[in-house]
């Protein structure tokens, strides 16, 4: 099972518009995305188990991905982390 291990740098965090534009990335494929905050884990299809893991800026998450497309859907998540989520700041 790939897995990333990806920090998060834009300025609020996993906040609701970041997390919905990361279940909007995971949709694109038919893998299992999880999302591992030390010791919490989040479905990245749920955008209020995402929210619970109150992952501020500087977070460092590990993501993992299971099905045919699982390498796809970590480099498409690895873009919008790299993208700060397409947020100004």
């Amino acid at each position: 099972m790939p897995e990333r291990t990806l920090t998060l740098t834009n300025q609020r965090g996993l906040h609701a518009r970041a997390a919905t534009k990361l279940v909007k990335c995971g949709q694109q494929f038919s893998a299992k995305i999880h999302v591992y905050k030390q010791n919490q884990v989040a479905d990245a299809a749920n955008i209020m188990s995402l929210l619970m893991l109150a992952a501020p800026c500087g977070t460092e998450l590990k993501i993992n991905a299971e099905g045919d497309d699982a390498e796809q859907a970590l480099e498409a998540i690895q873009a919008l982390f790299d993208a700060r989520f397409e947020e100004d700041q």
